[in-house]
């Protein structure tokens, strides 16, 4: 096996995209903010980094930097919204106009889910605690399992953009009916975030999605030695296993003041890929050529 060398990784890492970067300004405490993350990974040679934040769309900030700060830099911003509560939850209007401006992903709502409220509903991670609003439970499905009018209409309307559709942290119970109303929709680009942590998808859950055409999104915070770490390096072996190399999308899911900075993250799950005999070409695919092909970078550039 080869030997894993900086440059090794520094040559995996050229190229790679990055779905899931938590800079800010948030409403949440963030270590870097959208200029630092561009350039951070700009330098490091990547091709994409996706701006997530809880609480607004991003889509339109990356205009701003675009024809301002970061109008020499090569990497290309990708924007998108969380439908959370704070934009109106599932709101097709601002789903409508943040893909209208450019943006590519639409998260299913993340700490409004009320799989996440069950799941932390003795944490502070349910929501920042300077708004006094009390949060909504949302869910996709009615008690009857039915997806909800509203969520069709944002599904349409992801449809009609041709946007990525990523399922937040939504429970496996329902991220299943709400992929089957997202193909009957037209909607060919599928994302399911962290599969393994809190959204209660199992090993067969994940091939099945796979086999679906589904990507599965692995993040570093989670893998990586930092105080978010959930999972070990045989349990990232087997999660990768499960949905294929094909299916499975490495992101970094930092920006965290206690984690390290996205790039670094990124560079350290790299390097456990490599430590478990994945191969540079396996490594490409999960960092760069799989999130191509979701987000159809390759597709709008041609």
């Amino acid at each position: 096996m080869a030997e894993i060398t900086s440059e090794r990784i520094d040559a995996l890492i050229h190229g790679a995209i990055d779905l899931h970067c938590h800079s800010g300004p948030s409403i949440m405490d963030r270590k870097l903010n959208h200029i630092e993350a561009a350039q951070e990974a700009d330098a490091a040679g990547m091709r994409a980094i996706a701006y997530k934040d809880h609480y607004y769309g991003t889509t339109p900030a990356i205009r701003i930097l675009k024809e301002s700060v970061l109008a020499d830099a090569r990497i290309e911003l990708i924007g998108g919204i969380v439908l959370n509560n704070s934009v109106g939850g599932f709101n097709p209007y601002a789903v409508e106009h943040d893909l209208k401006m450019g943006g590519r992903m639409i998260w299913m709502p993340t700490l409004s889910a009320a799989n996440h409220m069950r799941y932390f509903h003795r944490s502070k991670f349910i929501g920042p605690g300077t708004t006094m609003r009390k949060h909504e439970a949302l869910s996709v499905v009615d008690r009857r399992g039915n997806i909800i009018e509203a969520v069709q209409q944002v599904l349409e309307t992801i449809a009609e953009y041709d946007g990525v559709l990523s399922a937040g942290h939504l429970h496996i119970s329902e991220i299943w009916p709400l992929f089957e109303a997202a193909r009957k929709a037209g909607i060919t680009r599928l994302l399911v975030n962290h599969p393994m942590l809190f959204i209660g998808c199992t090993l067969a859950d994940m091939t099945e999605l796979a086999a679906d055409g589904v990507y599965l999104e692995q993040c570093a915070c989670m893998l990586i030695d930092c105080p978010g770490r959930h999972h070990t390096n045989a349990e990232l072996h087997s999660f990768i296993e499960a949905a294929g190399v094909d299916q499975t999308i490495l992101s970094s899911d930092l920006g965290q003041l206690t984690n390290p900075r996205p790039v670094e993250g990124f560079r350290e799950v790299i390097e456990i890929c490599l430590t478990l005999g994945y191969s540079d070409d396996d490594v490409r695919k999960m960092v760069s050529t799989n999130a191509t092909k979701l987000l159809g970078l390759d597709e709008v550039a041609a």
